[in-house]
């Protein structure tokens, strides 16, 4: 995806200041929570499409789907494209057992609005792909409308005066830094590099420097978007108010799609340096135990995870009583100057096992681009993944004890568990008291479990499930965009507070009353746990 070369800058009033508040989720509205988030069952609302499926046996042609005015492409299953345009998703543990009638791959912003017109107009459901990770594949469904964002990939602007830009939803979270670094700006993007920002900010945005700049959604001042009805419309804190909370952290569950986010900007850290710890798996729990002791005694500007993953090649033959595993500590903080960057690690030198590391690394500077390169290598392309990302408020070391020996046992040597730690003295950290997005912790993480081949599927699948229920009683709550909200539809809910939950199913009702969206559990085919 490309950056826009041209300069164009645009001004844009600032936003109101958001307020926080931080609660965390319930479990006790599940049942009801789904039943309140849903809408129309698809199928019973496309009689035109779904009779002509019937007649054709099960397919369509381009014939029957001629979009007014449409500048993109569109895909029907006998095209020899179609499939791979669907399957050509991050997750390539893609679903076979459910597939859209119809994929739209729109040219430009207006086109969006042509296929939202003609989808209600046929009484069709829509999904959207916004760039994320798909690891369970959400924009995936039975039936219905597939609107492909691809297109839309531009950096509309960067005003270095205002500190403010305006981007399109399919922006990579590298494109972004990159676009905005040249300028000696940043932003609180994720940290995957692939990842898009629609993919990333609709639902929240758990971010670089997060203790500092807070979530994604926490910097997005306005949203360009189309609604059900195929109006577009802007949405801020000054206006349509009710589509901002919700596009800021619904997920899956927004009931509208975005065209353009409008940011606010941070200057650049000028020094971003990092420790990194490996240590024997067997010093798991004393690294969690300091770890947990420190934390709130760190800047907030430090980045801290604990994580289990297979050892370096230089490393494997001190790991082979773990099975080549090997327990890692990274500390990355976000500074202005050496000097400063040097003393907010300070603490580190009283790191109480320096003496059993395997190895160790003090102080190394660091690009946004070299943050990317290190994130991408943990989580590589091409890959079948099944992943489950979630907060705790747990003692750190009894949640490492409680999958430190299953780790060991991963059928797959890509497979990584972590967990980031949140610093300093507000954690747990608030979120906007505006947006959808509310979910917090002490801790975010969990395992992301990639392995290469069909084959390897049984074994891998059996170990994620496993580890699920291992970390099930020290999680409290899910992040919506990196769970497998397919098998486990209650994860869905508890990404939310009961109050935020309840809060998208009114809005979904008032603002989408037909089900032209499809919702968290419409149109999805689950696989049995």
């Amino acid at each position: 995806m490309g950056i826009n070369d041209n300069n164009e800058t645009e001004k844009m009033d600032d936003a109101d200041p958001i307020s926080a508040e931080s609660e965390l989720n319930r479990r006790d509205f599940l049942t009801a929570g789904i039943g309140l988030a849903g809408s129309l069952i698809v199928g019973s609302n496309i009689p035109a499409i779904a009779e002509e499926t019937k007649k054709g046996a099960g397919k369509m042609t381009n014939a029957i789907v001629e979009i007014k005015n449409l500048k993109g492409k569109v895909l029907t299953p006998q095209d020899p494209e179609f499939k791979t345009q669907l399957h050509d998703v991050w997750n390539k543990l893609v679903p076979l057992d459910r597939m859209p009638q119809v994929i739209v791959i729109v040219d430009n912003e207006d086109d969006v609005v042509e296929a939202v017109k003609y989808a209600r107009e046929k009484g069709m459901k829509v999904s959207v792909r916004g760039g994320g990770h798909n690891w369970c594949n959400p924009t995936i469904r039975n039936s219905g409308m597939l609107i492909d964002l691809t297109n839309l990939n531009k950096v509309i602007s960067i005003d270095t005066k205002t500190k403010k830009a305006i981007t399109q939803p399919i922006v990579s979270n590298r494109e972004m830094q990159k676009a905005l670094n040249a300028h000696g700006l940043s932003y609180p993007t994720g940290h995957c590099p692939q990842v898009k920002m629609s993919g990333y900010l609709l639902s929240g945005g758990m971010s670089w420097n997060q203790g500092v700049w807070g979530p994604g959604v926490g910097s997005i001042d306005a949203i360009e978007l189309v609604t059900a009805e195929g109006k577009r419309i802007t949405a801020s804190a000054k206006e349509n108010q009710d589509y901002f909370w919700a596009m800021r952290g619904a997920g899956p569950g927004c009931f509208a799609i975005a065209l353009r986010y409008h940011l606010s900007l941070y200057d650049l850290p000028q020094y971003i340096a990092g420790n990194s710890y490996y240590l024997p798996v067997s010093e798991i729990k004393n690294a969690a135990d300091w770890l947990e002791a420190n934390a709130k005694k760190l800047d907030p500007s430090i980045e801290l995870s604990l994580w289990l993953l297979e050892a370096p090649a230089n490393l494997q033959d001190k790991c082979k009583a773990d099975n080549g595993k090997v327990a890692s500590v990274t500390a990355t903080v976000f500074a202005n100057t050496e000097a400063e960057a040097r003393e907010r690690l300070k603490p580190f030198d009283e790191f109480p096992l320096l003496d059993k590391c395997l190895s160790k690394s003090i102080m190394d500077k660091f690009t946004f681009e070299q943050l990317f390169d290190f994130s991408g290598s943990l989580w590589p392309e091409g890959l079948r993944n099944e992943v489950e990302a979630m907060f705790s408020n747990s003692k750190l070391s009894e949640l490492f004890g409680a999958v430190t020996d299953h780790f060991l046992k991963t059928p797959s040597k890509i497979t990584v568990l972590m967990y980031a730690i949140f610093t300093g003295p507000n954690v747990p950290q608030p979120t906007p008291k505006d947006a959808a997005f509310c979910m917090n912790g002490h801790y975010y993480g969990g395992p992301w479990t990639m392995w290469k081949t069909e084959a390897e599927d049984g074994p891998n699948r059996a170990w994620q499930k496993k580890c699920i229920e291992l970390l099930k009683p020290f999680t409290a709550g899910h992040y919506v965009s990196e769970s497998d909200t397919v098998t486990y539809p209650d994860h869905a809910v508890n990404a939310y507070t009961k109050a935020n939950w309840e809060k998208i199913a009114e809005l979904r009702k008032k603002y989408d009353p037909t089900g032209l969206f499809f919702n968290y559990q419409d149109g999805l085919t689950a696989n049995k746990v």
